[in-house]
């Protein structure tokens, strides 16, 4: 673990994430995010967007995506209802020999590296956790660790957004919060062109039968205006082909069921019955023609 020494206080560092997260189409969510963090002379400073929309349409895979675009290294923070002003800070633990050691967040090792951090699902935490954020935010760019009684300035390559699922509130953040999270950038459901590419990006061993489906389902259900995400796609399909490769396998080379029956099962048990109405429909279709 990294250490760096602030004030003559020693703090250990987080490591930042890898993670296998490819960003997909939508190109102008990527230029959005890109120009908010761009600073555009002495003066200037970057902005810290928040980034809006239903779960699974990506909004932590566009912030990594982004990140990776700028070469710096990406931190993850997960914020919870229960996340104190303290575990977004400095963090005291005590180590091996007994002694207090000092770890800093994902957030301020951010701060300190010069890359970015990304709070997922920010409208989870509550108002005194932001607040010890609310210097960094403006143009004072630091916190203060009241444990380590340090100050801890942002390396001029920081940056920051957070994420904010629109179902996933549990707290109304006052306004000199959301005026510190600015612009808001919007994610939707995918065209059909982009989901698909989704589908065959995360599932490159998928059979295109399959996707097709898959993208139908998803398609059909935006318009319904339902919930269901490319996530919930991916993992629908997932299953499916993990159903279709089990049976073939006990039942040597050939499975009994249709792929959209394996859908439809797979729906069932990943969402809900609703979802495996959409491959019902599917099925009667195909039955008619």
């Amino acid at each position: 673990m990294d250490k760096v020494v602030i004030d003559d206080i020693e703090i250990a560092l987080s490591r930042p994430v890898e993670m296998p997260l490819t960003w997909v189409g939508q190109e102008e969510l990527v230029t959005q995010l890109l120009a908010a963090w761009l600073v555009l002379g002495e003066d200037d400073l970057p902005l810290n967007p928040r980034l809006l929309g239903k779960p699974g349409v990506g909004k932590t895979t566009l912030a990594y995506h982004a990140g990776k675009l700028m070469n710096k290294p990406v931190y993850l923070f997960q914020a919870t209802m229960d996340t104190r002003p303290e575990d977004l800070i400095i963090t005291p633990v005590i180590s091996e020999k007994g002694k207090i050691q000092y770890v800093a967040s994902s957030i301020v090792t951010a701060m300190i590296e010069g890359g970015v951090a990304v709070i997922d699902e920010g409208n989870r935490m509550s108002e005194k956790s932001w607040a010890s954020l609310a210097p960094l935010m403006d143009n004072r760019r630091y916190v203060e660790s009241i444990v380590a009684g340090i100050k801890i300035k942002a390396h001029p390559d920081f940056r920051m957004c957070v994420t904010m699922n629109d179902d996933a509130s549990t707290f109304d953040l006052p306004d000199y919060i959301y005026s510190r999270l600015q612009p808001g950038i919007v994610l939707d459901f995918p065209d059909r062109d982009d989901e698909l590419l989704i589908l065959k990006k995360n599932l490159p061993f998928a059979d295109d039968e399959i996707l097709e489906y898959v993208v139908e389902f998803l398609q059909a259900a935006h318009a319904a205006n339902d919930r269901y995400s490319v996530r919930d796609g991916i993992n629908i399909a997932r299953y499916a082909l993990k159903r279709i490769s089990a049976d073939s396998t006990l039942k040597h080379g050939k499975a009994d069921l249709s792929p959209l029956d394996y859908l439809r099962e797979s729906a069932g048990m990943i969402l809900d019955p609703a979802a495996s109405e959409y491959f019902n429909e599917m099925m009667e279709i195909e039955d008619e023609e």
